[in-house]
């Protein structure tokens, strides 16, 4: 073998064993690549390859493209996927400490939202990793508010809308304020709203923007009911997989990730609001009198919350009030 075929299969080594080295990652999430809960994620992605240096590619896959909202979850869990992004509220049917930032009224400013997350976020690490699982970060959607093709001054006039819910809570909330809930995922809104499916949902602005409602809807009541998190969650035996730099690289990107995106979603807040106006939307605070009953359905809530998570629940809420 002469020097140049030499030289030749040294690369050609070189360039298998950085592939062979290479981990890959898929990060499945419900939500479009323009959405900056995505947006995001991404940075987070190209952070993690640059500072591991390329050993580890995480692929994100948007807008449910790889797994349904609802699938998620288990699919990390069942390492189907490495990572990937949860609205914890959808699984509060499987454990009550992931509806905690679904109960309305309870932590309404971005403020008492960090708090809350402060106050749960332990109790929340040991459930995830009970399940196999560990919580790389956590970022808010904008408070929710009240979507409805008709005006609402109060609660009767919620009575008998097709509402849409994306998880237990938001389904209660139909369920106590006499409207008809109808279990619809955020990619399916606006086929939902052209069809007659639904015609009314509580949601973020950011999800309004991004599923155009407005082409649909006139009202949206910015009761600032809640900031429900999403949660990027990652399979703990593949994360042990890695060798120690690579996760020291995957918790920096993460922590720094959790910053980047409170902040954003703070920001993003009037923007979006901002732009259901300039498509012809009626924003505006609730009537006192709609105010006050949703105000009533949050204490309801509340209450039943604290009645099915015991001890533990309890326990976090103390926490939190004392903040």
């Amino acid at each position: 073998m002469n020097s140049r075929q030499i030289l030749a299969a040294a690369l050609a080594a070189g360039v298998f064993g950085a592939a062979h080295a290479q981990t890959k990652w898929d990060l499945p999430t419900a939500y479009p690549a323009t959405n900056f809960h995505t947006e995001n994620i991404q940075q987070f992605a190209n952070d993690v390859a640059k500072a591991s240096g390329g050993k580890l590619a995480i692929t994100v896959h948007p807008n449910a493209s790889l797994f349904k909202a609802p699938e998620i979850k288990r699919a990390v869990q069942g390492s189907q996927a490495q990572a990937g992004e949860i609205l914890l509220v959808n699984f509060s049917n499987e454990d009550q400490l992931y509806g905690l930032d679904g109960v309305p009224f309870l932590a309404t400013s971005y403020a008492d939202a960090k708090k809350l997350y402060a106050a749960s976020r332990k109790a929340l690490e040991a459930k995830l990793g009970a399940q196999g699982m560990m919580l790389l970060f956590a970022v808010p959607w904008p408070p929710q508010g009240v979507y409805s093709k008709k005006t609402l001054a109060s609660m009767a006039d919620m009575k008998g809308l097709k509402w849409r819910s994306y998880s237990p809570q938001t389904a209660r909330i139909g369920e106590l304020v006499g409207a008809q809930p109808v279990t619809i995922q955020a990619a399916e809104v606006a086929q939902a709203l052209a069809t007659g499916a639904m015609d009314s949902m509580i949601s973020s602005g950011a999800t309004g923007y991004d599923t155009k409602i407005f082409e649909h809807v006139k009202n949206f009541y910015d009761t600032q009911a809640w900031l429900p998190k999403n949660a990027i969650i990652a399979n703990k035996k593949a994360f042990d997989a890695l060798d120690k730099t690579t996760q020291d690289a995957v918790l920096k990107a993460a922590a720094e990730a959790e910053t980047r995106g409170w902040k954003l979603s703070e920001e993003k807040t009037g923007w979006y609001l901002e732009q259901l106006k300039k498509n012809g939307m009626n924003v505006a605070p609730p009537a006192p009198q709609l105010k006050t009953d949703l105000g009533k359905v949050g204490d309801t809530m509340l209450k039943e919350w604290l009645d099915k998570a015991g001890a533990e629940g309890k326990a976090v809420i103390d926490a939190y009030r004392k903040m």
